[in-house]
């Protein structure tokens, strides 16, 4: 018969919601442009821009639970959600390389921008920097904690214990709470701020953008608690889950970098505060 699925693809039909967030996306970034420029326009148009982007996501994701509650996740299908969530993990590694690629130019080359930074890394013009063993040290404990903690959730998704899952799920979002808290009071009581010295520039990018991806990846988290409270995950359907896990031990990693290139090495041998 005419219209008789006999694959296992699932295709879509036309939706709008893909356009609006790529628009909204661009209005987001342009107005960030503007508000760094010191526009006075710049703040509403982010704000604009990520309130549609906010929506936008928020509807795009419902879609995709309902799509999995019809049955069109078939194996394939959740083969390619696969792939596309480790292609998207790979641009956010790229990501970060950005940054990374910045801190060490800065660090390992200070002759070459002397006039700046005075032939010195930490430059010459800071009094202090963090200490790598102090709040540092306890927040990369506390993201380790929770990286075992949603392991033991997975682990427990995979053999049918529900509780277990909410338990490890439960952990893990107040685990990564506590991490951007502690993160947000580094901030405040850091000696050093934003936009004064390469350094503070660099260390803030870098460690600002995982924060803000430790938030995205707690957002993640608590959906899939409220999918859990909802029944949605079963041991052999749960890519949701996965693909939140798959992020935040990406965000994990990441922070262990960040720790040992910029909180260690970064700062070995400087005052610090």
């Amino acid at each position: 018969m005419a219209g008789t699925k006999n694959h296992d693809y699932h295709i879509l039909p036309p939706d709008v919601i893909p356009l609006v967030a790529s628009l909204a996306a661009l209005t987001f970034t342009s107005g960030m442009v503007l508000y760094m420029h010191d526009n006075p326009l710049g703040k509403f148009v982010a704000g604009a821009g990520m309130a549609v982007l906010l929506a936008t996501i928020f509807q795009w994701f419902t879609k995709i639970v309902f799509e999995s509650k019809e049955g069109h996740h078939t194996p394939v299908v959740q083969l390619h959600q696969r792939y596309g969530m480790i292609l998207f993990i790979a641009s956010e590694v790229m990501f970060f390389v950005g940054w990374f690629w910045a801190f060490f130019d800065f660090s390992l080359f200070p002759s070459q921008i002397a006039t700046v930074i005075g032939g010195h890394w930490p430059p010459k013009s800071m009094d202090a920097v963090l200490d790598a063993f102090d709040l540092p040290l306890i927040n990369t404990l506390v993201l380790l904690c929770s990286g075992t903690t949603v392991t033991w959730a997975h682990h427990c998704l995979l053999h049918g214990d529900r509780d277990g899952v909410k338990k490890g799920l439960w952990c893990t979002i107040l685990l990564g709470m506590l991490f951007t808290s502690l993160q947000a009071y580094e901030y405040i009581h850091a000696p050093f701020g934003f936009g004064k010295t390469t350094y503070g520039s660099a260390f803030y990018m870098a460690t600002g953008f995982h924060g803000f991806h430790v938030i995205i990846g707690t957002i993640f988290l608590i959906v899939c608690l409220k999918r859990t409270y909802n029944g949605d995950f079963t041991p052999r359907q749960h890519f949701g889950f996965e693909a939140a896990a798959w992020y935040w031990h990406f965000v994990d990693v990441v922070w262990l970098f960040l720790f040992a290139a910029i909180y260690v090495w970064g700062n070995w041998g400087f005052p610090t505060d």
